[in-house]
């Protein structure tokens, strides 16, 4: 078989590409599957930090700022540990990204806090002199969609079997629960806000600004 392979190079070529790719396959795959297991300590994100992230891509931040942190000692010296693609097991769409005007964010929620995150949100450079960065004061004035939040959390439940509602989780629960842990999650990071705006919004009406949604969200990237 082998002598009359070596007479047809053709066809010793498709043999040799099937074996290679099938070599491929067994050892790659396995590891690969392996690998996008979620990490010990990564969770869905709670309905709140849901709906910053759909704040943070329809305001493009992700064109800017990528959450993808590579392997080199510069990088690890800046931004914390290398990314690896099992902390993103939740993510649809991830957002890696490869270009950096402003610095990569995965690890943001280590070192800045909400205080941070609000005056840098309503003037850049009050806190980063000379950021190109524009302000992004309508986050202040318009309301989170948390229904479109909380309508997603389920259906990745359903659809994908993320694990909501298991011991030791995330709890999503049913439309009313999931509203009243929303409220206890923006409560706390109101708390430490000084726009009083945003303090009675929340107080009188029960409303919950995009500048809330998006502080929680960029708080959960450890």
């Amino acid at each position: 078989m082998f002598s009359w392979l070596e007479k047809n190079p053709s066809f010793f070529a498709v043999f040799l590409f099937v074996f290679i790719a099938y070599a491929g396959v067994v050892e790659i795959l396995p590891d690969f599957a392996e690998r996008a297991r979620p990490t010990k300590d990564t969770k869905p994100y709670s309905v709140l930090e849901l709906a910053g992230r759909h704040i943070y891509i329809k305001d493009s931040c992700n064109a800017c700022h990528s959450q993808l942190i590579r392997p080199f000692k510069s990088e690890t010296d800046r931004y914390g540990a290398y990314t690896v693609s099992g902390e993103f097991a939740y993510d649809r769409p991830f957002l890696w990204g490869s270009k950096r005007t402003g610095p990569d964010l995965a690890r943001i929620g280590n070192y800045r806090t909400t205080d941070w995150h609000e005056n840098h949100m309503k003037d850049p450079t009050s806190v980063v002199p000379g950021s190109i960065m524009p302000a992004y004061k309508h986050m202040f004035k318009k309301n989170a969609n948390i229904e479109t939040a909380y309508a997603e959390a389920l259906t990745v439940k359903k659809v994908f079997n993320v694990p909501y509602d298991v011991e030791g989780g995330v709890k999503l629960g049913s439309w009313d629960e999931a509203q009243a842990q929303v409220k206890a999650e923006a409560k706390a990071i109101i708390d430490q806000m000084k726009d009083q705006e945003i303090k009675d919004a929340f107080e009188k009406n029960g409303e919950i600004r995009e500048i809330v949604a998006l502080i929680a969200y960029l708080n959960s990237l450890k």
